[in-house]
């Protein structure tokens, strides 16, 4: 199923579009985040898609794997992804010198309810690499500052070391229209300039209406059941806590089965669902 729209999409859904390598930045250990700009010029200004959406990466001859969008369709003509070094093809993609060409087959998935979310308050709620597909709906929402009321962001590492985009987030800090917060677990050194300590205890620093707001969070296995918690303790309701739920997918369109969790495929039923669906379904959380 493709939820996307594609400039000169085939009937094939497997088939890759070409993408060339523009930009690499390095962020924490074994990751980088990838700058690509489609070859086909008509597909580079057609391309689009909604916040957590994810597309199939591929490099010939190596083979392909599905990875969470975290550029904002606000900034179009290069789409930015954020890449783990972990097995054969993204050893392949990080050996890759600048300018090299890779496929692009996508977007899927079906990305978060944003018709549905303008109007209320957004609070984003990320932990260790849940940051990667939750960048996207973030610059989304900072592009487009209007169309939500109080947008809050709740960023949560082991240390510094470890978190993702910190330089570029550590830039939100002073911003007046947002609350940015960050924290780490450790500081052993005493140099981190914002908050020290695990993610949840970051619900204490504000308070939000929770029949106006949505909660977007991604984060290890582990984080969804205390994040999931306290958002129940501030009375949310459970269709408006958003959970990005990215395991185990593998061919982005339904056919192969291995994303199959109960009666739903995380790559096109997902990966954006409701606490409601996660905890309607076995092993979903």
């Amino acid at each position: 199923m493709y939820n996307g729209n594609c400039a000169s999409h085939t009937d094939n859904i497997y088939q890759p579009h070409l993408a060339r390598i523009v930009r690499r930045l390095p962020q924490i250990k074994d990751h980088r985040l990838f700058q690509l700009r489609f070859e086909d010029s008509e597909i580079r200004q057609n391309f689009s898609y909604r916040p957590g959406q994810f597309v199939e990466l591929s490099i010939i001859g190596t083979g392909e794997a599905p990875i969470s969008i975290s550029s904002s369709p606000t900034r179009p003509g290069v789409i930015e992804l954020c890449v783990r070094r972990i097995g054969r093809m993204t050893e392949a993609l990080f050996r890759l010198p600048l300018n090299s060409l890779v496929g692009v087959r996508g977007p899927y998935g079906n990305g978060f309810p944003l018709e549905q979310m303008r109007g209320n308050n957004l609070l984003i709620v990320a932990g260790g690499l849940g940051m990667a597909p939750l960048r996207s709906l973030l610059w989304y929402a900072l592009d487009n500052r209007s169309l939500f009321k109080e947008v809050i962001l709740m960023f949560g590492a082991k240390v510094a070391e470890e978190m993702l985009f910190k330089y570029e987030l550590l830039t939100l800090l002073d911003r007046t229209d947002m609350r940015c917060l960050l924290t780490v677990d450790k500081d052993e050194e005493g140099t981190w300039p914002a908050q020290v300590g695990v993610v949840t205890k970051l619900f204490d620093l504000f308070e939000v209406d929770p029949k106006i707001t949505y909660a977007a969070v991604c984060g290890p296995p582990i984080m969804y059941k205390f994040v999931s918690k306290k958002l129940l303790e501030k009375k949310f309701s459970k269709d408006r806590i958003l959970m990005s739920l990215e395991r185990k997918m593998k061919c982005g369109v339904g056919k192969c089965g291995h994303c199959m969790i109960g009666y739903k495929y995380t790559c096109i039923d997902g990966p954006i669902f409701t606490y409601w669906d996660a905890i309607n379904l076995p092993e979903m959380i």
